[in-house]
């Protein structure tokens, strides 16, 4: 099962990197139920294993498109956001105090807090985030900016998890008499 995981990871960040939705500085968050990659309930058997190998395909897609990662908590924090603190200070995130384990906040969290360079959790983005991926609907659109754009990628699950894939764009304003690009 990893290595279709791990097959599934790689076409949905190639297909990614085929777009041109992702600039560099950008947030991208990601929203993670390992448990339902794994064919499980929400909330019931997550896993490092699996939290690796997103987290390492996550990072393919960050170092490749100079975009900035947040990890989404499970409900139990709130859907807090794991981030680095140059994140934080770049977007004046407001930190909190508390350390992702399995139980509270989730794999996928843990895993990126126990991996990343100088990790902090942060209580909200403030619907500031360009994109991101929903792996087992945990629910990110309270993270993305107006006007979220939902996007339909080949992949349909990673693993049995069903995602969600979303990019957001500015508003388009000014009524029938406006002109826009495309």
């Amino acid at each position: 099962m990893q290595e279709q995981i791990k097959q599934d990871l790689q076409d949905i960040v190639d297909e990614w990197l085929t777009t041109d939705y992702l600039r560099k500085g950008q947030l991208f968050v990601i929203g993670c139920s390992t448990s339902e990659v794994a064919g499980k309930k929400i909330g019931t058997a997550g896993t490092e294993e699996i939290a690796e190998l997103i987290y390492d395909e996550m990072n393919r897609l960050k170092e490749e498109t100079g975009t900035h990662l947040a990890f989404q908590c499970c409900e139990h924090l709130n859907r807090a956001l794991v981030v680095e603190r140059e994140v934080m200070e770049a977007f004046d995130l407001d930190e909190v105090t508390v350390v992702p384990v399995r139980e509270a906040g989730g794999s996928m969290a843990a895993y990126a807090y126990k991996h990343m360079k100088d990790p902090v959790v942060v209580e909200s983005v403030r619907s500031r985030a360009h994109a991101g991926i929903d792996i087992g609907e945990t629910m990110i659109g309270m993270h993305l900016k107006q006007v979220a754009v939902p996007l339909r990628f080949s992949k349909k699950y990673i693993g049995e998890a069903r995602i969600g894939l979303a990019r957001t764009r500015p508003k388009l304003i000014g009524g029938e008499r406006a002109k826009y690009n495309s």
